[in-house]
């Protein structure tokens, strides 16, 4: 296996008598998408920030692309949770000097902006300042200072922040692209079926420790839970199945949930559903990112 893009290993973050972050190991590989999920004050954002070498541990290492993160600067692109914004400044001056900082040529920064701006569905705004748009609108004006660069290594703090449901659709499709692309995308997020939908590799961290480090798949079927959704065509009593039980059931008959008994194969519960009883849909319930973060994440966390 290749060297991690992103390696932390025992990594220790203290704010006062409170540990933010505790004794953290993470090795993020090239061409990860890689879902950073939590509850307010689990220690997402400082993990992110001490990637960024914004902040540094007071225990253990941190390496990105086998240095600092200020080392490696202009091969990654970072979106950080607060607003970054020059709020007078006018949209295109700002993005012109983003690019400036990054050494692109300005002719070049003209080009990318315009694109980016087209993709974002934000054409014809450069002369606004950057007070007069929404939040959301500033959000996609963040996440194009991300990327005018075309970084390697992609880190996105709350990306879906102040975005409705038709720009965050949007903006993963379009994080999605990136990472077919080949780069190594980092992102933090409350929005679960947004990281559901787009990520192949899922960290879960709560009060600074790591719950959950492992591929999507491989999570549901850790998670997966023994249970079937009959729907019948007509209505009538729950199906019987050899190893099930009859867990709930719809007013009208229609609709059931069979617990499967331990030791039971969940495809050879579902044949015999099929063969004993007339049914529309039979299908074992799929765990969601929901439902794991609810089981794992102790209540009361941080703000």
């Amino acid at each position: 296996m290749t060297e991690p893009v992103i390696q932390l290993e025992g990594v220790t973050r203290r704010f006062g008598e409170h540990v933010a972050v505790d004794t953290l190991d993470l090795e993020v590989h090239q061409g990860t998408l890689l879902g950073f999920l939590g509850p307010n004050g689990a220690g997402k954002s400082t993990t992110i920030r001490m990637i960024m070498s914004i902040i540094y541990p007071d225990d253990g290492a941190v390496n990105v692309l086998g240095r600092s993160a200020l080392d490696a600067k202009d091969r990654i692109g970072y979106l950080p949770e607060e607003r970054g914004l020059y709020r007078r400044m006018r949209i295109g001056d700002f993005l012109r000097f983003i690019a400036s900082l990054k050494g692109i040529s300005k002719s070049d920064a003209i080009a990318r902006i315009a694109t980016w701006l087209e993709r974002l569905e934000l054409e014809g705004i450069e002369r606004r300042r950057c007070e007069e748009l929404s939040k959301g609108q500033q959000q996609k004006i963040q996440f194009i200072a991300s990327v005018l660069h075309d970084p390697d290594v992609l880190i996105l703090d709350e990306p879906f922040a102040g975005l409705d449901p038709v720009n965050r659709q949007l903006l993963s499709s379009i994080i999605r692209e990136l990472h077919e692309e080949g780069r190594t995308i980092v992102f933090s997020t409350h929005v679960l079926p947004e990281a559901e939908t787009l990520c192949q590799h899922i960290l879960l961290m709560d009060h600074g420790q790591k719950l959950l480090d492992d591929s999507l798949a491989s999570i549901r079927k850790r998670f997966e839970p023994s249970e079937l959704l009959i729907e019948r065509l007509e209505p009538g009593p729950a199906p019987v199945v050899a190893g099930t039980r009859a867990q709930a059931g719809d007013a009208e008959g229609l609709r059931w949930s069979l617990h499967l008994t331990e030791g039971t194969d969940p495809q050879a519960a579902m044949a015999s559903a099929l063969a004993g009883t007339p049914l529309r849909s039979v299908q074992q319930r799929q765990p969601t990112l929901e439902n794991v973060f609810a089981s794992l994440v102790q209540p009361g966390g941080n703000a």
